[in-house]
């Protein structure tokens, strides 16, 4: 509740959290509020001469190349795209959480190897390994979602890996070891809540790098495959019509960009709310 009060004092936070609620409240409700099956090929979707309709009409947002309608398949791709971020950015951040609290605390070759490995990950290009594995694997939603967490744990590691050297030296932990306490109970009971804060904030951050990355691998053909609707499949079955029928990049185009914006005021407002030393800077 102080946290929401705290955001609620931000006007960024407020138009970020306003469009977060309601594009995933849109995709929830896809399937009772979609004017059309987004996969249906509607008879009077194209002109006389087969080019997409424009918007207006029974066609809100207008039809895509085949005759779809847009609306319908933007709000479809919605569920697609939240599901990747959500479930892909996840998964990134509970093994950077893991590598990053085993690294800090243990000392010696373990935790040397484990950080040099970080290393070797963040000096790869993220969108070139996500490409490389993307290609290598069969695409399809839950492995596009595996790809992208396998390339975005490396920064949540890294940020881990430092707060937990620097818990580590701690006064109140090195008190929980002279009075004896297990390894477990440090990690969980005195370690894990005070990174319970930096997760949340790169885990809202990285929504917004994560559906622009599914966007990306799916503009590029590597990612959710047709005719699964993602917001970056819209983009790539329509690059070839960008001048003739703009609409069918721009809508998709301008829901990304806005959602990617609104994640990202999220993540920041967390952030100056959860960290102490980002409070009072402008």
């Amino acid at each position: 509740m102080r946290v929401l009060k705290a955001m609620l004092r931000q006007p960024a936070a407020v138009f970020g959290l306003v469009i977060v609620v309601i594009v995933i409240a849109l995709a929830l409700a896809a399937p009772w509020i979609a004017p059309f099956n987004p996969d249906d090929q509607m008879f009077d979707g194209l002109s006389l001469e087969g080019a997409p309709l424009p918007p207006g009409g029974a066609f809100l947002l207008g039809t895509d190349t085949l005759g779809r309608d847009l609306f319908s398949r933007l709000l479809y791709g919605a569920r697609t795209s939240l599901v990747i971020g959500l479930v892909a950015n996840g998964i990134a951040v509970g093994i950077g959480l893991l590598i990053g609290i085993v690294a800090g605390y243990i000392k010696g070759i373990a935790s040397i190897l484990l950080m040099r490995f970080t290393d070797l990950m963040m000096a790869f290009p993220a969108l070139l390994l996500a490409i490389v594995l993307a290609a290598l694997l069969r695409p399809s939603l839950w492995i596009v979602a595996m790809v992208i967490a396998m390339v975005n744990w490396v920064q949540v590691a890294r940020i881990v890996y430092t707060e937990t050297r620097g818990l580590c030296e701690r006064d109140f932990i090195m008190a929980e070891r002279s009075l004896g306490a297990g390894h477990l109970r440090i990690l969980f009971l005195h370690i894990l809540p005070h990174l319970i804060p930096t997760a949340i904030v790169w885990g809202t951050l990285g929504i917004a790098t994560t559906v622009l990355l599914e966007a990306t691998l799916s503009f590029l053909g590597i990612g959710v495959q047709p005719p699964q609707p993602s917001w970056g499949n819209i983009i790539f079955e329509s690059q070839s019509y960008f001048q003739a029928a703009p609409w069918l990049v721009f809508f998709p185009g301008a829901i990304i960009l806005l959602t990617a914006l609104s994640f990202n005021l999220v993540g920041d407002a967390l952030r100056d709310i959860l960290d102490p030393t980002q409070r009072g800077r402008g």
